[in-house]
């Protein structure tokens, strides 16, 4: 007998000797030598390509995962890395031994990674496994990967920044239709997922090895209890010091279901996260008022690059429909973010930057979602947040002309939208008469440079709405010339629009300035429109500004017409 038909039985015998072993057969993952065994047939297999030697394989190997997955609630050592190595062994020949291995990777992440996620070694080994395995799990398992995307999460937000290269090979594999949009507040509320996995390891001791639901049915009312105490009083319940307004138990759900649904470990679809529920006040308020953990800070700089990866994927894979109900969640969340400066600055000009980008490549989703956007406009003073959304909005509206020329219904209930917020500005005086600037505290003057801002933009975004749909123009000129003649603390408002009032007095130069920088789909370039595009080759583009600006004097530019216009 050959040296590799002996090492060859050696390692069989090992694993029929496993099964009858008294002191392992409960608990296969505490014999150590079990593994390598594993592996050792596993490569043998692959080596020699015979499919004899793979059946004599199979029975063992599956006995041993069948005892294993029995063992995963009572046993005291880690499954996952023998676990790997035999679902690994149903992926290469599960085929020659006619075994599906959908139930088995399942049982894996259902009963083994939800206690396992929290060891390094088993996260490295998980994620190499789906790595190695995207091509095959995506065909055979298309579904897998996303169900489970919940518990992945979990894995990278405790596991941090060592394993994120890896996490990134594998995230492509968690988008699927159905997980899309459910995926997003997942992304966003990364740092509290990582907030409420530490308050439960801090009350229900090590992640290693316990079931998060079981924790949750035991000790849920427990720890949101706990949470509370420490937010609001900076006390434990241990300690007893503090009084706390949430000492009766009977005050606390036996399981919270916004706790259950940040910890939860499958996708269920979306579920709504109501930021004013006392979990999530709880949690924001401990996390804001202690030191951030390494695992926070960790998470807080991951994100971010989370969501550059996700959006890029949503702008060449996902389809339309998807997006465009997508763009209203985002807006949801725009002022709903974890309370960390450079943390919620990162996200906000993602959020920006993907939904400025969807309407540039569909400037109909604007039509589509004009109530949502309406509803944004109206909450435009709620907050700076909520400012800087509307103003975002307000430029969409007028560069892409309220979804294009055939939207004009919603135009016109958007140019509404826009002149309400405008009236709004000048009958409450909002930013202010020119006699208030100077008595107004510092708060009161960044409040009125947002507002103005925010009404630059409004006026701007009428005058190109209106030059996109010209039956609009009478009511933009109606509602410039209030601008015009109202007594607004800010020059550059009034400025601006007096010099639109201006250009609507020439058609053909107002079209060329304010109307659509690329033609609309399915109609040509206007003759003498200028595409602002090209504008930093074309000296010419800067002209209409110097006479808009009104400048007196010789021009700034050192050359003359006669040598950027041809000669016929």
């Amino acid at each position: 007998m050959s040296e590799k038909d002996t090492g060859w039985d050696f390692h069989l015998r090992k694993l029929s000797v496993s099964g009858r072993d008294s002191n392992t057969a409960n608990d296969p993952a505490s014999d150590p030598s079990l593994l390598p065994s594993v592996k050792k047939l596993h490569e043998l297999c692959k080596t020699e390509k015979s499919e004899d030697l793979v059946a004599r394989v199979y029975p063992s190997i599956n006995k041993i995962f069948q005892r294993a997955a029995a063992s995963l609630s009572q046993s005291r050592t880690s499954n996952g890395l023998l676990l790997l190595a035999i679902l690994q062994f149903y992926l290469d020949f599960g085929e020659f031994v006619l075994h599906d291995a959908d139930p088995s990777l399942r049982t894996f992440f259902r009963s083994c990674l939800s206690r396992e996620f929290a060891d390094p070694v088993v996260a490295e080994a998980t994620l190499e496994f789906l790595i190695n395995n995207k091509k095959k799990l995506l065909a055979s398992f298309p579904n897998l990967l996303p169900q489970f995307f919940p518990l992945l999460l979990k894995l990278i937000a405790w596991n941090g920044e060592r394993l994120e290269k890896l996490f990134l090979k594998a995230f492509p594999g968690l988008m699927s239709p159905g997980t899309f949009l459910p995926l997003f507040p997942s992304l966003v509320d990364l740092p509290i997922l990582v907030v409420a996995l530490e308050k439960v390891e801090k009350t229900s001791g090590p992640l290693i090895g316990s079931s998060i639901a079981s924790i949750q049915k035991n000790t849920a009312p427990k720890m949101l209890l706990a949470l509370m105490d420490e937010a609001y009083t900076g006390s434990t319940i241990e300690d007893g010091g503090g009084d706390s307004e949430y000492e009766d138990n009977s005050a606390i759900d036996v399981a919270d279901p916004l706790f259950l649904e940040l910890l939860k470990d499958e996708n269920d679809g979306i579920a709504e996260r109501p930021w004013s529920s006392p979990v999530i006040a709880a949690i924001l308020q401990a996390s804001v008022n202690s030191p951030y953990s390494d695992k926070l800070k960790a998470v807080l700089g991951m994100t971010p690059r989370l969501l550059d990866v996700y959006f890029s994927i949503a702008l060449h894979t996902v389809n339309n429909s998807l997006i465009c109900a997508l763009i209203p969640l985002l807006m949801s969340r725009f002022a709903t973010i974890f309370p960390d400066k450079i943390f919620s600055y990162e996200v906000r000009k993602r959020l920006l930057e993907f939904m400025l980008s969807t309407f540039q490549c569909s400037p109909n989703f604007i039509a589509l979602l004009k109530k949502p956007i309406m509803d944004r406009l109206g909450e435009a003073y709620d907050s700076p947040d909520k400012t800087e959304l509307a103003l975002q909005l307000c430029w969409a509206i007028g560069e892409h002309g309220g979804g294009g020329g055939s939207h004009k219904d919603e135009a016109r209930e958007l140019f509404e939208s826009l002149e309400l917020l405008l009236y709004e500005n000048l009958s409450s005086s909002r930013v202010g008469m020119t006699q208030e600037v100077s008595l107004g505290s510092d708060k009161d003057t960044y409040r009125r440079s947002s507002q103005s801002r925010l009404l630059c933009f409004v006026v701007t975004a009428i005058a190109k709405l209106a030059t996109h749909h010209r039956e609009l123009i009478p009511r933009a000129r109606v509602s410039l010339g209030k601008v015009a003649r109202s007594r607004i603390s800010d020059a550059r408002v009034w400025r601006r629009a007096c010099d639109f009032l201006g250009l609507m007095k020439d058609p053909a130069i107002c079209s060329s300035i304010l109307g659509p920088s690329r033609p609309t789909q399915g109609t040509a370039q206007k003759v003498g429109s200028i595409n602002w595009s090209e504008g930093s080759t074309k000296m010419i583009a800067h002209i209409p500004f110097y006479i808009l600006g009104e400048q007196e004097g010789p021009p700034f530019h050192d050359f003359s017409f006669s040598d950027i216009i041809p000669r016929r």
